[in-house]
């Protein structure tokens, strides 16, 4: 009967790539647990079983060179490299350590082994409950139980861990080593830097020996916890636990301030700790995360991007045909000409265009401009526009002015404190705020968005008008978010008043990088008189897909098309509401539709649905930004399976706690600190 001790590891461990070469006394990990390993009485072979991907090449030289033999199979079925790997190695009893327990105890694994022929089982370990500290993990099968596993296991999370089918499924008999005192809080596994701290500090403890038992290690933390303590606040097998996503959220944290670029993406503000967080692709209204499961987006469609849905295939091609014949030259690109041209035809009013890539700098250069053009400092404003500093200067005096304004709480701290008094806020549809402004400072821009959570109140934008012409003042219509979806421009087109300026963005490109800034020719003409220049806002992807977005939304009339399904959607939140006694708040656009529960609980409410709907295969919340791919056929999908957790929420306000039902903290909003 033939041993074989399988050791899985590789190097590309979402949350600690290369953690299995890390030097703890001058000997890489693997290596110290191979030769720690191989003092067992009973394991007649050792092995290890890593993945076919490349950056594992290096690792495979240096295990060969050590002379121990390697098997190569699937990166994520890692059951499926198991079953493979001991079948070509022919055994009939299978040892499965991983690759991140340096600590493991060969006595330990040999009790395992012996409790295994004994007789009688096909699966035996120490961990089926745990009594071991965390990183003393061994489990013993045979070859025909691990064929089975593999043939009939289907859940990506048996596939990925191996062993879960054969500690779960009836047929098999299981034995389980328990120890006298429980010491599984205990954490002697590396997966995180942290734990490479408290090996190191182990193996430099008992060096040159490198032979010293669990028993040991054990004495060791009672009498000197201090060399135990960087990694107390991982828990147990966190990582089994987690998705791919969620792994490398927790890593991009360590490397990014705030773990991306984007607040409205951080997983903080869905659902912490479950949120997918990443994508491996995207298609109409479905996304993919790096684990390749599978979600229907009826939630921000790359917030707000994509009225086309996800890799619309014209616009798409178009950038592929760019691609091919070259993005960037010394040469400028000719389609920024075509697609000025096109942005002046859509509004009559305007004369001018200039591009820029992201729409807080499309703001910024509207309000350089505007204020070379009036000769003013001062702005008036309403709305969000963006993070540069002429917008956060609002904040340099003591109250939060910006409140109010979409986002709460946004700090000033970097941006000049002689900007203070150059930036004024005042409410949407609150004309005598505006009024007041205008007649005690010398406003020369007034910076707004054209519509808020409502729209607005009659005559308030025609008086808005008034006021900047009578008193000199340019008007900018900030339409990154609402433009393209009500109508085919702006929005300011289905109210019928024309402002001096109006900046694009979001739905422009369809999800590729492009804003637009356009205006009348005496305005637009004083960007010749400051500096605003910028080399990739001549690169020619970006307006390559703005016009064909515009020509493929021109063709569907999309924005007639997503405002019938955000009608749909809201209509169809208020005879949920309705049936289950619920009151909600709606806000937003058409298509750009939202609700908020009436309740004291309506974050967790909302982080409920994010988390009940996530299990469902949905990426949702209490908004919803449409796009023609949300069919007839998905939207009632999406629907039938909201309508439970309405009634739920419903038994919530009649007393049923939603703590209970949470599982784990309420979504962020705003702009709590999210590390």
């Amino acid at each position: 009967m033939k041993v074989l001790a399988i050791v899985q590891a590789r190097m590309g461990s979402t949350r600690y790539p290369g953690k299995v070469m890390e030097p703890i006394i001058g000997y890489p990990m693997i290596d110290l647990l191979i030769n720690r390993l191989r003092t067992s009485r009973l394991i007649n072979q050792i092995i290890v079983a890593t993945s076919i991907a490349s950056v594992n090449d290096p690792f495979v030289k240096h295990l060969l060179e050590l002379e121990i033999d390697c098997f190569r199979g699937s990166e994520n079925d890692v059951l499926n490299r198991f079953y493979l790997a001991a079948e070509k190695y022919k055994a009939d009893v299978v040892v499965r350590i991983t690759g991140d327990c340096p600590l493991v105890d060969a006595n330990l694994v040999d009790q395992v082994i012996d409790l295994y022929l004994q007789g009688g089982v096909d699966y035996a370990s120490n961990i089926n409950p745990p009594t071991y500290p965390d990183g003393l993990d061994i489990e013993v099968f045979s070859f025909d139980a691990l064929r089975e596993a593999n043939e009939k296991a289907t859940a990506d999370f048996d596939r990925e861990h191996v062993t879960p089918f054969l500690r779960r499924e009836k047929q098999f008999r299981r034995k389980n080593i328990v120890n006298a005192d429980d010491h599984s809080s205990l954490r002697w596994t590396v997966d995180e830097p942290e734990d490479l701290v408290v090996i190191k500090n182990v193996f430099e403890h008992f060096s040159p020996n490198t032979s010293f038992s669990w028993l040991d290690v054990l004495a060791l933390e009672s009498s000197k916890p201090e060399l135990f303590q960087s990694n107390k606040k991982y828990l147990r097998n966190q990582g089994s636990i987690m998705s791919s996503g969620q792994k490398l959220w927790q890593r991009a944290k360590k490397v990014i301030p705030g773990g991306n670029m984007l607040l409205s993406k951080r997983a903080e503000m869905f659902l912490p700790e479950k949120w997918p967080a990443y994508f491996s692709k995207a298609n109409g209204c479905k996304v993919w995360d790096i684990d390749g499961k599978e979600y229907i987006d009826m939630f921000l469609m790359g917030v707000g991007t994509n009225t086309l849905g996800y890799g619309h295939p014209e616009v798409d091609q178009a950038v592929f045909e760019v691609i091919k014949s070259g993005n960037m030259s010394t040469l400028n690109c000719p389609e920024e000409v075509y697609l000025a041209e096109k942005l002046v035809e859509l509004h009559p009013w305007s004369d001018m265009v200039r591009l820029a890539r992201t729409g807080g700098e499309a703001n910024a250069i509207a309000i350089r401009i505007a204020r070379a053009a009036s000769g003013r400092d001062k702005v008036a404003i309403c709305g969000y526009h963006g993070w540069h500093d002429w917008y956060l200067s609002a904040n340099l005096s003591s109250d939060d002015r910006l409140s109010g304004h979409l986002l709460p709480g946004l700090d000033p701290n970097g941006v000049p404190k002689s900007l203070a008094g150059s930036v004024f806020p005042f409410h949407y549809n609150q004309i005598e705020e505006l009024v007041s402004l205008v007649k005690n400072e010398s406003i020369g821009v007034i910076m707004m968005e054209v519509s808020r959570n409502t729209g607005p109140s009659s005559g308030f934008l025609e008086k808005v008008r008034e006021i900047a012409t009578k008193n000199g003042i340019i008007l900018i219509f900030d339409e990154c978010t609402s433009g393209f979806r009500q109508t085919f421009g702006g929005l300011h087109k289905q109210y019928k008043v024309d402002p001096d300026m109006a900046i694009f963005g979001k739905t422009l490109g369809n999800g590729y990088a492009i804003t637009a800034i356009i205006g009348r020719r005496n305005i637009m003409e004083s960007a010749q008189a400051t500096f605003i220049s910028s080399t990739f806002w001549t690169e020619r992807i970006g307006p390559t897909a703005a016009l064909k977005t515009l020509e493929v939304m021109e063709n569907l009339k999309s924005w007639e098309t997503i405002t019938a399904i955000g009608n749909q959607i809201t209509d169809a939140w208020k005879s949920l509401a309705s049936d289950t006694k619920l009151e909600l708040d709606y806000w937003g656009l058409p298509a750009l539709c939202g609700f908020t529960v009436k309740s004291s609980n309506a974050l967790k409410y909302k982080t409920y649905i994010t988390q009940e709907m996530l299990k469902k295969g949905y990426l949702a919340g209490n908004s919803v930004y449409a796009c023609i791919s949300h069919t007839d056929e998905i939207i009632e999908k999406y629907l039938e399976n909201l309508k439970p957790i309405f009634q739920v929420i419903s038994q919530c306000e009649n007393g049923k706690d939603i703590d209970t039902l949470l599982e784990g903290p309420v979504c962020h909003s705003g702009f709590s600190r999210l590390n």
